[in-house]
């Protein structure tokens, strides 16, 4: 039995469609169907039931389905041991490395099926062009974010801080309520540097921000630092590495909160996207 027909048969069982499992195993179709009977005739079991509408798993093909990941994550495993590197996975993020990032890449170079992740430094809207034409495996976005072309899954949920300078009239506070806070001195990053985290801030907000948001994040933080009454909003896990002696960041109580997606190919497996949203998950 080859560890080939097991991942042909896979391939097919995750896809329930023959022209798709061919297309994502970079192989003509005919091939697929040729693996698929040599499977079937070696095990002596029917494991598809297809016709011209439908594919669909048989009770032993479900059977064989689960022994067959096991089998191949095995023969991974083997691989990593003797020597032969983990597949790629590139992955496109802010240029930011945290704590939460740090401890996914550690968990999808020690998982079943071991990835060795490549990140990749890009802006929003670039990450997601990059995964929609396949140069990017997953991307990593903050915000609301919602898709037809990819598929995009909840991984995480991150308070956010407000952030403002030391003359600040509620610097000093242990926290804060947006009451607290004076609206005309709210600054914003322009919605193009990173639009579902912009229209995430500006769904918790009880009112429209005064002052027309401009500049990147950097200017803004500038902004902040400089005017007494200036105040942002910016996820907590990103503030953890951000260090100024003119800045101070305090928590909003109660708590509004902000999600993090894993975002990857609609011709990405279940499997795959569950292991990669699981390893961002707390």
């Amino acid at each position: 039995m080859e560890l080939r027909a097991l991942q042909y048969f896979v391939t097919v069982a995750e896809e329930l469609h023959f022209g798709r499992a061919a297309q994502r195993l970079n192989i003509v179709q005919p091939a697929v169907s040729q693996q698929i009977v040599r499977l079937e005739r070696e095990l002596g079991v029917r494991l598809l039931d297809r016709t011209s509408r439908r594919v669909r798993l048989t009770p032993a093909g479900g059977r064989v389905l689960a022994a067959a990941r096991e089998t191949l994550a095995a023969a991974a495993r083997v691989r990593v041991v003797a020597g032969e590197p983990a597949a790629a996975l590139r992955i496109g993020v802010a240029s930011c490395v945290t704590a939460r990032l740090d401890r996914a890449l550690s968990r999808l170079h020690e998982a079943e099926r071991p990835a060795e992740p490549e990140l990749v430094d890009l802006p929003v809207a670039a990450r997601l062009d990059a995964v929609l034409g396949g140069d990017l495996d997953l991307a990593l976005v903050r915000g609301t974010l919602a898709s037809t072309a990819l598929t995009v899954v909840r991984a995480w949920s991150e308070p956010l801080h407000v952030v403002f300078g030391h003359t600040h009239p509620a610097a000093g506070m242990p926290s804060v309520t947006l009451a607290d806070l004076a609206p005309d001195g709210l600054r914003l990053p322009s919605r193009d540097s990173d639009p579902p985290l912009h229209d995430a801030i500006l769904a918790a907000l009880p009112l429209a921000p005064a002052r027309p948001p401009a500049g990147d994040m950097l200017h803004v933080l500038f902004e902040v630092g400089r005017h007494p009454g200036a105040w942002t909003l910016m996820p907590a896990e990103q503030l953890a590495l951000t260090r100024s002696e003119r800045l101070l960041q305090v928590p909003l109580t109660p708590p509004v909160t902000v999600d993090g997606h894993v975002v990857t190919s609609r011709a990405t497996p279940e499997s795959c996207v569950a292991s990669y949203v699981a390893a961002f998950t707390d």
